[in-house]
């Protein structure tokens, strides 16, 4: 069986080597644990934000950088194809998991939301509960962190307890939202969103057989929060996602005009918009409102494909480029 956190090993040693080049910094924590600054004190780069997102995908999706033509309107964006989509996206990409560690005598409380293969690992999260992959083989741990503040040793122990690895087998990847990384990793999930939103309309997943999709790059913002609207208006109103899948038309049919962000009652405004609209309580906002802008599904089956939803250059143009 594939071992996602062994393959995101090797990419964390690929960006350990390269480091320099990257303008990321690696850190031994005093248990062992090793710490990859993508954005926090480190100014990080595009390059580094490709491997931060293919280690995410467990080594089984490919990042690369395009300029996008999105109804007129000229961005920089990011392309990214999957195989295993339910494994490298759901077990692995998917930030599902809430690094919750309480504050100690030694250590500060510390908050991320985590994604990468050390999930299959915990596999605490219920969404484990509709899939089929583990990692019982892995020896070492990579979680991917969204965050402004660097963890502590304390933080990779907890991990460790976590996952059921040893300290000094645990590698950790940070990023905050407003850096380039941060805007590259979150532009990659691109295929991640189209498939959360085709389990949430209970579509099975394990009938998608490979995903491709494109996202604009969010330019930096100076805030995360400013980051965070941007990075998701980016997806909601120009990510384009792409999946085959292998079933009845009907099954297709029966979700298709669900899967699109349009499909939501908060399509239309900026997510910045939203967020104050609900007084920063992202659970108020529409669950449906996140996926891309634009879905096909071509089903093997038939040679038919299905598309629902479109580029919002309008919104994305406000949102993006002020």
């Amino acid at each position: 069986m594939l071992s996602l956190n062994e393959r995101a090993a090797a990419l964390f040693a690929q960006a350990e080597a390269a480091a320099e080049a990257l303008q990321v910094t690696i850190a031994r924590l005093p248990n062992g644990a090793a710490v990859l600054d993508a954005g926090v004190e480190a100014p990080g780069s595009l390059a580094a934000g490709r491997l931060f997102a293919e280690a995410c995908l467990g080594g089984l999706g490919d990042v690369r950088f395009r300029m996008l033509d999105l109804e007129g309107l000229t961005l920089p964006g990011v392309e990214v194809a999957v195989s295993h989509p339910a494994t490298a996206c759901m077990a692995s990409q998917y930030a599902g998991w809430a690094v919750n560690v309480p504050a100690t005598e030694s250590s500060k409380k510390y908050f991320a939301m985590g994604s990468g293969p050390a999930r299959v690992l915990y596999a605490g999260e219920p969404l484990f509960d509709h899939l089929e992959y583990r990692d019982p083989g892995a020896t070492v741990a990579v979680l991917a962190l969204e965050s402004r503040t660097l963890p502590t040793a304390a933080v990779a122990e907890w991990v460790a307890g976590k996952c059921g690895v040893a300290p000094d087998h645990v590698l950790l990847l940070v990023a905050p939202t407003a850096s380039l990384a941060g805007s590259v990793q979150i532009a990659a999930r691109i295929v991640e969103t189209g498939l959360h939103k085709l389990h949430e309309v209970g579509f099975d997943l394990g009938a998608v057989r490979s995903g491709f999709g494109a996202c604009p790059l969010a330019p930096v913002a100076a805030d995360d929060l400013t980051a965070i609207g941007r990075t998701n208006d980016g997806v909601l109103y120009g990510g384009r996602a792409w999946y085959t899948v292998e079933t009845d038309d009907a099954a297709v049919e029966a979700v298709i005009e669900d899967l699109p962000s349009s499909a939501s009652r908060d399509y239309g405004a900026p997510f910045g918009e939203l967020f104050a609209r609900y007084e920063g309580d992202f659970y108020k906002i529409d669950p449906l409102l996140f996926s891309p802008a634009e879905v096909a599904l071509t089903n093997m089956r038939s040679g038919r494909t299905f598309r629902a939803g479109g580029v919002n250059a309008a919104v994305l143009a406000a949102s993006l480029l002020g």
